[in-house]
């Protein structure tokens, strides 16, 4: 039997690499931790997407759906993550069949017999991965290929303004009262929300409008609000542009009071259970129930380390992508299509794919995963002429990163919308970010 391509995260991204694959009659195994496909997505069920389903089916996942029928969904819709499970990710995995396996955590991969270090006969030998079932079970299985689209979910990024972790933070995040995720209705009395992304503003839009008993604050590392909001009216995504406009609405009714220039630098307890922060310049936001910090993502390098990845030192994304979406001077909408030659990395065969190649760049559209996927799988067919070719083309939007520059973002995979009257949907999940 021939060795498969593997492909580690069954979200948007990585069952779009199987449907390439499998299209191009390849061996594939997908190796998802969660208990079902898209199992990230559905933990922020409850949040609704700015990108209307057309973007978010993949053309070779729609070709293998079509036969089985399935009806998509109307293109004038955007779903929330919940609808993104229900009604595409689950149907998909069930028309891939058992090459998606559900429950199993790739936990490292290297050359069979090589560390990293080793040259000699490298180029010779398969790769082996290393996988954990739900049981504790372990297994090594062997490939011709690896595609990462675990995606960056189950690594925020701290609430310290330096990258790690705030003085103290660890232990209110362990007592419950600071929490990295957008949250399906209000945490507290007194909330604090931290960031500058589209998550926070989500988050904001979401507590002033359902629960007018909530005080917010949101704290931003950033000087001043500036073009934080996005660029409203003119975004060509209609969705982000409402986003934007009804977060600046909340602010100027005066539901949220502005904290600009907070880089916290400590966590304290105060003996009634309550939160102060603290600012590495001295200023306090106190009385604080529950602090939501959505301060972006980064990716899980730790089980790739034995191979040759060769990664720009600040992003953390494949060199040749890096300075196509540093967030510095890239919106979403600006980064241009990219495949096998900007994803390439010394180790052959190997490729980080979806908001995992993205390394700490804050926001990331799916179509743009679905044309990495379709180049990396024409590579292994070794159609090299479709892997080179771009076949999407984006909207150029200019309005996800600021002027300002990139500081505290926290965008995600094709961003996300506040819209309070559905965000009782992410209850009715039972389980699917890779989003």
């Amino acid at each position: 039997m021939t060795d498969p391509v593997v492909v580690a995260g069954g979200g948007p991204v990585g069952l779009a690499a199987a449907a390439e694959l499998a299209e191009r009659g390849l061996e594939v195994v997908v190796f998802e931790r969660g208990a079902t496909a898209g199992a990230a997505v559905a933990e922020w069920g409850h949040v609704r997407l700015f990108s209307a389903w057309p973007e978010l089916i993949a053309p070779a996942a729609r070709r293998l759906l079509e036969p089985t029928g399935w009806t998509p969904p109307p293109s004038d819709v955007y779903p929330t993550g919940a609808a993104w499970v229900r009604d595409y990710l689950a149907p998909l995995a069930r028309a891939l069949g058992d090459r998606v396996r559900t429950g199993v955590e790739v936990v490292g991969a290297a050359r069979r017999g090589r560390d990293r270090v080793v040259d000699d006969g490298r180029d010779r030998e398969p790769l082996t991965v290393h996988v954990r079932h739900a049981d504790g079970r372990e297994q090594r299985v062997r490939a011709r290929g690896l595609v990462d689209a675990t995606g960056t979910w189950v690594r925020p990024n701290p609430l310290g303004g330096d990258g790690l972790p705030a003085l103290g933070e660890r232990a209110a995040a362990e007592a419950g009262r600071i929490g990295y995720r957008i949250p399906d209705g209000a945490p507290g009395r007194h909330v604090v929300v931290a960031g500058s992304g589209h998550s926070a503003l989500t988050a904001l839009v979401s507590l002033t409008r359902q629960n007018s008993d909530t005080t917010v604050t949101w704290i931003l590392r950033r000087g001043g609000i500036g073009d934080t909001f996005g660029g409203g009216d003119a975004d060509e995504l209609p969705a982000r542009g409402r986003l934007g406009r009804r977060a600046r609405a909340a602010v100027e009714a005066g539901g949220v009071r502005v904290v600009t220039g907070f880089r916290t630098a400590a966590v304290q307890a105060e003996p009634d259970g309550r939160l102060t922060l603290v600012a590495e310049d001295g200023r306090t936001v106190g009385a604080v129930d529950h602090v939501i910090a959505l301060t972006g993502l980064r990716p899980d390098l730790g089980w790739l380390s034995e191979l040759r990845l060769e990664l720009d030192p600040t992003l953390q994304a494949p060199v040749r992508l890096a300075p196509l979406i540093d967030p510095n001077v890239h919106s979403c909408g600006s980064v241009p299509p990219h495949g096998v030659r900007e994803l390439t990395h010394p180790e052959p065969g190997v490729y980080l794919a979806g908001m995992k190649s993205y390394g700490r760049a804050p926001t990331f559209l799916a179509l743009t995963g679905y044309e990495q996927v379709r180049s990396i799988a024409a590579a292994f067919a070794g159609d090299h002429a479709a892997a080179g070719r771009v076949e999407l083309v984006l909207p150029e939007s200019g309005v996800c990163g600021g002027s300002g520059g990139y500081d505290d973002g926290g965008g995600g995979c094709c961003g996300v919308e506040a819209e309070p009257e559905l965000l009782q949907l992410g209850q009715t999940v039972a389980a699917g970010r890779e989003a």
